[in-house]
């Protein structure tokens, strides 16, 4: 399996960027997220969106910012990332989901992901948000 995610880059608040993450070896489509880690931070939940891109959930900070998408024609997830703050910083990982329905209920109950929801995670793409 491999995840190879690209579309980082250096930008200033409030500009956009477009995250792509591109899967091969995976026998059928996976439920997929979005993860990242600043510097000196853990790794933190971002996005999910199940195998057939009808469901999508978002981390609270980014709700109205981010969007989650995929292609599975392409095996490509997106993560669209508009109004961008300085505290979107940090590398971005895309993951494949152990248990979406853990993770859901995980969220109706107030709790973020944590890593025991993911699998397979690529290598990253950083995101870099300045004045």
């Amino acid at each position: 399996v491999r995840l190879v995610e690209s579309g980082g880059g250096q930008v200033q608040p409030g500009d956009s960027l477009r995250l792509s993450c591109v899967a091969s070896g995976l026998s059928s489509a996976y439920d997929m997220s979005w993860l990242r880690q600043a510097p000196g931070k853990g790794l933190e939940w971002v996005s999910a969106i199940n195998w057939d891109g009808e469901y999508t959930y978002y981390r609270d900070s980014v709700k109205g910012r981010f969007t989650i998408s995929r292609d599975n024609a392409k095996d490509t997830i997106y993560l669209q990332m508009n109004n961008l703050k300085i505290e979107d910083s940090g590398m971005y990982y895309c993951a494949t989901v152990r248990s979406l329905g853990s993770l859901v209920a995980g969220l109706r109950d107030g709790k973020l992901p944590d890593t025991d929801n993911f699998g397979y995670r690529g290598q990253g793409t950083q995101v870099d948000v300045s004045s």
